[in-house]
């Protein structure tokens, strides 16, 4: 939070927005079914993943390919009828879209095949596991397998007939049980799987296991829960190292060296909150960290329009790679005139800061094989009320990465633990630094602008803000990027680079 209100630089475009995130399970009859024939492309991102058309909200790595499965609505621009649509990459910037991996079916996933994750087995054995609404409105857990596991490309899922696996007993809420993890195997040999649930008002990760993952035996105890935090969508479970390095860990990892995380999205807050904390396998229980504070006022992956994450581990190149979701934050009269709504954040290279306090993220290095035109400035000053437009790139669709530098931090605003809204705080308060983590007097900002969406990531890595903005003016090449110093100090722009963003290749 250290990093909400940087003294002289945001971007852009002369907007005002409403960054409030649309609920991700809001049926709206008149619209889910309602098929578009043109999509107004004047929002759509340029080098952010986007199908086509409509609707969207498990990442994994097979045989030298990226598959990107995502929740998605083939008849309309808002939320309902959902499959998981397939998309494939080898290098997670350039996509091309297949057939709907899973779609429903069955008496168990009829009503909507909801989220999930894909999980690798020895022997590179891919499978997916996901929510199914049956017959009665039930949500229970089922999973599908590939029907060539020699395809890399893994075009056909079929459903096992042992399906469902697992089924909310009387102590689960049929209605909120959802969303198993990726699983892990433990020491015994045995597999281990999360459901996000809620009893009352208390958040719940309920455990299960298997040895053959096949037949699931729900544990007596939940990994983990915690009280009035509501339902726990999307849970997460990855072990990272405790060595400072990126390098990331496989989901089974365990050892001396190693902490958990446990990230859950909040269906109440429609944020995302995690912990870093200790995993015990004997109990299989995960304790946090008395540094990581369990609920609402907790650390986030972004403290903007982001949810629905998702991570998987990258053998390719050893690290850790986090998914991310940004609903639309206009209405959904609005995303049927689109003809589209929802986009996926760039994928983030996701690891422990040294401190072990935090994670840190940074777009993958692939994203900047999208980098074009470039300009750089140095050294600019900047006093109390001036600011300077950057120009020779395309401000609308650029990847921007500055340094500031300032003579003190006498006059810096001390931080305070209220602030926890991002926007909110943002458009409130004046523009002072906070007393964040600075080294020297700098202060980074690298900012991905991309039409409709601005991810910003503050000293790389540490602070992560995603908005929604749709310009009405600011469009194509009308839209300018400036830097300026609204605050009451000197401000030095000690190295500003910019490059135009070309569009990936997309092929649907």
């Amino acid at each position: 939070m250290g990093l909400l209100r940087i003294l002289s630089f945001l971007i852009l475009f002369c907007y005002c927005f409403d960054n409030g995130v649309e609920g991700s399970h809001k049926i709206i009859p008149e619209y889910q079914s309602l098929d578009i024939d043109e999509v107004n492309p004047i929002h759509r991102t340029g080098f952010h993943f986007q199908p086509q058309k409509h609707w969207i909200n498990g990442p994994m790595y097979f045989k030298g390919i990226y598959h990107l499965f995502y929740q998605y609505n083939p008849w309309g621009a808002v939320w309902g009828n959902i499959v998981w649509a397939h998309s494939v990459s080898e290098d997670m910037v350039n996509w091309e879209s297949l057939e709907p991996a899973i779609f429903p079916s069955e008496d168990y996933d009829i009503n909507g095949c909801w989220s999930g994750s894909a999980t690798v087995l020895p022997g590179n054995k891919p499978v997916i596991m996901y929510t199914g609404i049956d017959k009665s409105i039930r949500q229970i857990q089922n999973y599908a397998i590939p029907k060539n596991a020699s395809d890399p490309y893994l075009r056909e899922w079929i459903k096992p007939k042992n399906n469902p696996i697992a089924i909310p007993d009387k102590s689960e809420n049929a209605s909120a049980f959802r969303d198993p993890t990726t699983a892990w195997k433990g020491e015994d040999g045995h597999w281990r799987m999360v459901v996000g649930g809620k009893r009352n008002r208390r958040g719940m990760a309920h455990l299960y296991r298997s040895k053959d993952f096949k037949t699931w035996i729900k544990a007596k105890h939940p990994l983990h829960s915690v009280p009035h935090t509501g339902m726990w969508e999307c849970p997460d479970f990855y072990p990272v190292s405790i060595s400072g390095t990126k390098n990331g860990l496989d989901t089974s990892s365990l050892g001396k060296n190693i902490k958990h995380v446990f990230k859950a999205s909040l269906d109440i807050t429609r944020y995302e909150y995690y912990t870093i904390g200790t995993y015990l396998p004997n109990k299989d229980r995960y304790v946090p960290d008395n540094t990581s504070i369990d609920g609402w006022a907790g650390l986030r992956y972004d403290y903007g329009n982001y949810y629905a994450s998702k991570t998987f581990f990258d053998p390719s190149k050893m690290r850790r790679v986090l998914w991310g979701w940004a609903n639309e934050s206009d209405t959904e009269d609005d995303d049927v005139a689109k003809g589209w709504a929802g986009v996926q954040t760039i994928p983030r290279t996701v690891w422990l800061d040294p401190n072990g306090k935090q994670l840190l993220q940074w777009p993958i290095e692939e994203i900047e094989t999208l980098r074009d035109q470039k300009v750089e400035v140095n050294n600019l000053k900047l006093e109390k009320g001036d600011f300077s437009e950057i120009k020779g790139i395309t401000a609308a669709q650029a990847d921007v990465d500055v340094v500031f530098s300032f003579p003190s931090l006498e006059k810096a605003e001390e931080f305070d633990s209220s602030w926890d809204n991002a926007e909110n705080l943002c458009a409130q308060k004046p523009s002072h630094i906070e007393d964040a983590d600075i080294t020297d007097n700098k202060l980074s900002l690298r900012s991905l602008i991309d039409h409709s969406i601005i991810e910003n990531f503050g000293e790389e890595g540490k602070t992560c803000i995603t908005s929604r903005v749709y310009p009405s003016l600011a469009i194509g090449n009308n839209a300018h990027l400036y830097v300026f110093n609204n605050g009451s100090e000197t401000v030095t722009v000690q190295n500003l680079q910019a490059w135009s963003m070309k569009s990936p290749t997309v092929m649907n």
